[in-house]
């Protein structure tokens, strides 16, 4: 697609179902990319790494919602606290526990997802069934008024085209079994390479970068 940001977001969207919320993966964007974004209305965006996103955060409009879908820090936890949306990425009951007690601090829910291993890649990381399972029905979790667990989050293979119906259709089945015994209504799953696929499986948040942008920048 040779069009400039804006109208290559208007062409996805024609293509992804209402119910679907696109999130914008701005790692490695330059902000005035966000900015042209912004400008035609859109909100969500991912980012992969807290200083980067730190930095954006102070330079961008305040009511873009932020969410964070790479690695945890624990460490670094502290200076998204105050103003994330959703983190996409969460793998232990330490991360959850510490999330909690830094939301405490500024009065506010946190909402995260679990990040389940979907397929063995090196590279791709997250828990499995029966780990997840343990951090929903951990009694001190239970107790946590800061922090909610509201989905899951799962990366598919990069190319084996069979796998990757495999992997989402797994995450599709872990899912309906989350949202009728926890409530959850998050499945984030699908990727510029393979949204089309996790949209067929019933994800409820497609994460985009190279679609939407381009290929990476790394700049801020």
């Amino acid at each position: 697609m040779n069009r400039n940001i804006e109208d290559r977001f208007f062409f996805i969207k024609k293509m992804i179902p209402k119910n679907v919320k696109i999130l914008a993966v701005s790692k490695n964007q330059d902000t005035s990319y966000i900015e042209k974004l912004y400008k035609i209305g859109h909100r969500d965006f991912g980012e992969n790494y807290i200083q980067e996103m730190v930095k954006k955060y102070k330079k961008l409009p305040k009511d873009i919602r932020w969410h964070m879908i790479g690695r945890i820090q624990s460490n670094k936890l502290k200076y998204i606290i105050p103003f994330i949306h959703l983190i996409h990425s969460v793998q232990n009951l330490k991360q959850i526990s510490i999330i909690n007690k830094m939301a405490f601090k500024y009065n506010k829910i946190i909402h995260c997802l679990l990040q389940i291993k979907i397929c063995n890649e090196k590279n791709k990381s997250g828990i499995t069934h029966q780990e997840a399972s343990k951090i929903l029905e951990n009694k001190t979790y239970k107790k946590m008024k800061n922090v909610k667990i509201i989905g899951i989050m799962g990366l598919a293979s990069f190319q084996e085209l069979e796998k990757i119906h495999n992997e989402f259709s797994y995450l599709r089945e872990l899912y309906n079994e989350y949202q009728n015994k926890y409530r959850h209504y998050i499945l984030s799953m699908g990727m510029s390479r393979d949204y089309n696929i996790a949209i067929k499986y019933g994800t409820t948040i497609v994460r985009l970068g190279t679609l939407i942008f381009g290929d990476r920048k790394k700049i801020i």
